[in-house]
């Protein structure tokens, strides 16, 4: 018997349906075989309907439309196995009446690759069935687990979480037994196989197992069988954890964007999102992807670090971090620099976390991932557009709208595009102390960049014009570094001092200085001061106010003892 099986973009919640009669009709009233109760879902929406031994959908004159790959149907429309349709919030796949087929395809491809096993076993092979049998006996449990009339009668849009996961438990545990009767488990771990065909059917996968190891902090998985993960004191190596399919790398996919109102198809293969706990997450799917579907999860730390945690892992010095401190609670504006996955958003939250409880921050972000303590915080999120390409909230409309909202701090995740400009206007009208990140690999870059993308926003201005605002709205750049073995530093702290003859001027107050590697590869340097006093900390002495100068004392490395020069850009 046909079915459609049903996926909530909302929520990633699936259920499937059975086609019990020749017409059958979806939309939110309560006569429909299939109701979907949501504003977005017109009365009668559509029809699937059989005529000459196929069947087609059409639309019902909705308001919002039935949609296939993000175009509009017109008339009726023959559907075949696999076909998607989207309507209302909801994503629907019609499938052919294949279920038992497709079981009976899987168990006797168990039955081969068992056979295979024990003929290996006989002739003196290693123990142990073959990966592939392995996860064919959790394709079949996870069709035993579609077909369960038990799971069919629950809505799991009304239900907890925990409640669906012991229900999904007690249908799967009977599963198992019935296979194990069977003689289809051969040796395998039975609550092993238990917990990975729960944690796909409910959760994230194989994925579950990696984001609770806190010694990984990078998770990349290069299609269903590849999996590489980045870990705290291995570095890059190659995980044990593997998929049942290319599907279900899609489906955690759609898991994972579904509470944060992304969605990923072959219109739109590329997106952006982020887990609850803020994690960075990125993914490509086919066509794009062509090895297979492809995710890649940073991972933030449970715990966030301040300003000693990074002193303790030798990213900065002490006295850095006092500076750091004094620069923030004077409201100058900050901009750190960095290359790709250098640390710039841990320590953009480190730095935030010098801005006092009393003022009020707005963040603005392409996914919203800082993790600030103070209680007066607004937090916003661009939005990218829909099937039809409407709606999109871009950043730089974001940072227009926070200027009307009496922000004392504007916090930029990262300036990538046009919002620069906007950035720097905020900051030179009276929105001190502001932060923001920016990708560059060094502090003479970081102002060459920024000239760049002030000029993404179609404003034809000259280039004196631009730097005189750069010069005038950023006070400090702060370049954070990943080094040759992975360790992440920052490698200066650098004072825009104004402008010379068109030309932005600039004078390092710390620098890290690499003196070689010891014998394990790893960097060896120290962070030191330059001897330069910031013109903000010169202002506060004339008045009256105490700062303590030591740490600004320029330290002796053993060179030349001339003091730290001005540089110019």
């Amino acid at each position: 018997m046909p079915s459609l099986i049903v996926r909530d973009v909302k929520n990633g919640r699936v259920k499937e349906i059975e086609l019990t009669k020749r017409r059958f009709t979806i939309g939110k009233s309560d006569w429909n075989d299939l109701v979907l109760p949501r504003d977005s879902v017109s009365r009668e929406h559509c029809v699937l309907f059989e005529r000459n031994e196929a069947y087609f959908l059409r639309d019902l004159e909705s308001r919002h439309g039935t949609t296939v790959k993000g175009k509009p149907i017109q008339g009726d429309l023959e559907l075949n196995d696999g076909d998607r349709f989207e309507l209302g919030g909801f994503e629907l796949q019609f499938r052919q009446a294949r279920q038992r087929k497709k079981r009976e395809e899987l168990t006797s491809s168990l039955e081969t690759s068992k056979g295979s096993v024990r003929s290996g076993q006989r002739q003196g092979a290693k123990l142990g069935p073959k990966p592939s049998a392995y996860r064919l006996v959790k394709q079949l449990c996870h069709k035993e687990l579609l077909d369960s009339k038990e799971l069919k009668r629950v809505d799991f849009e009304t239900i907890e979480e925990d409640q669906a996961r012991q229900m999904t438990e007690r249908v799967l545990v009977r599963i198992i037994k019935d296979l194990e009767e069977a003689g289809k488990l051969a040796s395998f771990d039975r609550r092993k196989l238990l917990k990975e065909v729960l944690d796909e059917a409910l959760g994230l996968g194989p994925l579950e197992d990696l984001l609770r190891d806190d010694n990984i902090s990078e998770i990349m998985v290069n299609n269903a069988e590849t999996v590489f993960v980045e870990t705290r004191d291995q570095g890059m190596i190659l995980s044990e954890a593997k998929f049942s399919s290319d599907e279900q790398v899609i489906h955690v996919i759609r898991r994972i964007l579904a509470p944060i109102g992304r969605r990923i198809n072959e219109q739109t293969p590329i997106c952006d999102g982020r887990l609850l706990d803020g994690s960075r997450v990125n993914a490509v799917i086919p066509p794009l992807a062509v090895s297979g579907p492809s995710l890649t999860i940073r991972k933030f730390p449970k715990e966030r670090l301040g300003i000693s945690d990074l002193v303790n892992f030798g990213s900065l010095s002490e006295e850095m971090g006092k500076m750091l401190d004094l620069a923030v609670s004077e409201r100058l504006n900050i901009c750190i620099s960095g290359g790709t996955g250098s640390g710039k958003t841990t320590l953009l939250n480190v730095v935030s976390s010098f801005i006092r409880p009393g003022d009020r921050i707005v963040t603005v972000e392409d996914v919203s991932e800082l993790k600030l303590d103070q209680p007066h915080v607004v937090t916003l999120e661009c939005r990218a557009p829909n099937l039809e390409g409407e709606g999109a909230v871009t950043i730089r409309d974001l940072l227009k709208n926070c200027l009307r909202m009496r922000p004392d701090r504007i916090i930029v995740g990262e300036c990538r595009g046009g919002e620069a400009l906007d950035m720097l206007q905020a900051m030179n009208t009276g929105h001190d102390g502001s932060l923001t990140t920016i990708h560059s690999n060094s502090p003479r870059d970081c102002v060459s960049r920024m000239e760049t993308l002030v000029l993404f926003a179609g404003m034809d201005l000259p280039s004196k014009a631009i730097r005189e605002q750069i010069s005038s709205a950023i006070h400090l750049i702060v370049q954070q570094t990943r080094l040759h073995d992975g360790a992440r530093k920052v490698t200066a702290i650098t004072e825009i001092t104004g402008m010379e003859g068109g030309v932005v001027t600039m004078q390092d107050i710390f620098k890290f200085e690499q003196t070689g590697f010891d014998a394990e590869h790893k960097v060896v340097g120290t962070h030191v001061a330059t001897g330069n006093v910031p013109k903000f900390v010169q202002n506060l002495r004339r008045r009256g106010i105490e700062v303590d100068m030591s740490i600004f004392q320029r330290t002796d490395t053993g060179g030349s003892d001339r003091p730290g020069r001005r540089r110019r850009r």
